[in-house]
């Protein structure tokens, strides 16, 4: 099976000029934890998670310094994103996105397409979906 086929096609993303506050209240209103961060032609960027905002971490570099954090706009996505971003493509197996996250212990990967645009995201919750799916099947499968 593809990730195509599983993958969350409606893509909630952010820009690297866009402030922390704002792309906090857009997560939380979207009910996202990953937000993939784009240009205009949909190039990922970047990757911000609600970790990243909670506390990133500059704010932990070393024990013997104190940082000040304020989640306000004066910094951006650019400032925080992680941009060695591991993806999957569109023409994976799920199987190997589920390593992939299994391994890194993500929560969620972007999807990529064969011109290396953004198409959809792949989450722990899509890959639950799919194990439901085959657990019903396998139980249908025994009653007959």
């Amino acid at each position: 099976m593809k990730v195509t086929k599983v993958m969350t096609r409606k893509l909630i993303t952010g820009s690297p000029e866009e402030g922390l506050r704002e792309a906090f209240f857009k997560m939380k209103q979207n009910r996202i934890r990953h937000l993939p961060v784009v240009d205009g032609d949909m190039n990922l960027l970047g990757l911000v998670t609600d970790r990243n905002l909670r506390r990133p971490d500059w704010v932990d570099e070393a024990p013997d310094i104190a940082h000040v954090y304020y989640l306000d706009d004066n910094m951006t996505l650019g400032d925080v994103m992680t941009t060695d971003v591991i993806a999957v493509h569109t023409y994976d197996h799920v199987d190997k996105a589920a390593r992939i996250m299994h391994e890194n212990r993500f929560g969620a990967v972007p999807v990529l397409n064969k011109e290396e645009r953004l198409d959809g995201m792949l989450s722990a919750v899509d890959l639950l979906v799919v194990l439901e799916d085959l657990l019903n099947e396998q139980r249908r499968m025994k009653k007959k």
